[in-house]
């Protein structure tokens, strides 16, 4: 492995001898290293042992064709840029490809300095990434990133551990399917919060910026449940108690359970709540909790949007 050190490093997945050819050669002649694959099960192994900054992936090969190697690929590495490279010009293919977790899509004949502008572009992009996540990593921040579709396409380790937790509760389809559901209202700057039960927790997850054409970057606040109710007193310019109340209430505790810790009668919870709703502009316990969350853990609305003039 020590003739790859420093060296862009391709992984070509084909069966054709003329492709295999004409692509080493023109790689080995711009400095690039060469791994060969002449099918998908191969290259799942030579990825086994090696990871290469670039894939080019032929569609219709033997044993595993290309559809379902990137598919493969994708669950195990998925930030690798992979190039479709094949004589398939049907945009049904071009879909599938992309589908599949193509990041391109080139067809045959290839034209080798074509080629190598991509790979470099890919090369330089998915550098460049991989450096912000060491030191999204290195700062300890909650990130990750997610396709339209909700599927996390990777995350830091802090925040792959907070999911995972709510992968417990909720099987990661319909968390999937939660995320790609609230992604236009993320981008409008509405946030998520997501209960932790077995934390008696929230997590809220922020929408921070598109980084690619169909990659979208969170962030996960944490949950933190030594909260200081004088926060949410002056914030929201309610009294101690009914912060004490709305406290509980933004973790998911029933009025009894909210009675039991602040060792009042659940009709006294019931009391506060009623009281404290007008003046926080909410009119259920799902908004006022909602008005809570966005304060407790730093969010960007401190009141509900009619408070602020908003429609």
């Amino acid at each position: 492995m020590q003739r790859f050190k420093d060296k862009i490093i391709v992984l070509v997945v084909d069966d054709s001898p003329d492709s295999l050819e004409m692509v080493n050669l023109a790689l080995d002649e711009a400095g690039i290293a060469v791994l060969i694959a002449l099918n998908g099960q191969q290259a799942m192994k030579v990825l086994e042992q090696i990871t290469p900054d670039v894939i080019l992936m032929d569609a219709i090969m033997p044993v595993m064709d290309g559809f379902e190697c990137a598919t493969e690929i994708r669950k195990r590495l998925p930030l690798i840029p992979i190039i479709f490279m094949t004589g398939l010009s049907e945009v049904e293919h071009i879909v599938k490809a992309f589908d599949a977790g193509g990041n391109d899509y080139i067809v045959k004949p290839i034209h080798p300095e074509e080629l190598l502008v991509r790979i470099r572009q890919h090369t330089t992009s998915t550098r460049m990434l991989m450096e912000a996540q060491k030191a999204l990593d290195s700062l300890r921040q909650c990130v990750f990133c997610i396709d339209g579709r909700g599927h996390i396409l990777w995350a830091t380790p802090d925040a792959q551990t907070l999911l995972n937790q709510m992968q417990i509760e909720v099987d990661s389809v319909a968390l999937g399917e939660r995320f790609s559901r609230w992604l236009p209202s993320g981008q409008a700057g509405h946030d998520l919060a997501l209960p932790l039960r077995e934390q008696d927790a929230v997590l809220t997850v922020y929408y921070f910026k598109q980084t690619g054409e169909d990659e979208y970057l969170l962030k996960i606040q944490s949950p933190n449940i030594e909260i200081d109710p004088a926060i949410l007193q002056e914030s929201l310019a309610i009294t101690y108690r009914e912060a004490e109340v709305l406290l509980w209430l933004a973790h998911g505790k029933t009025n009894r359970e909210i009675a039991e810790i602040l060792e009042m009668s659940p009709r006294t919870v019931n009391k506060h709540l009623e009281q404290m709703y007008p003046k926080i502009g909410a009119d259920n316990r799902t908004v006022a909790a909602s008005v809570a969350i966005q304060i407790i853990l730093g969010g960007r609305i401190g009141r509900p949007p009619s408070q602020e003039g908003s429609i």
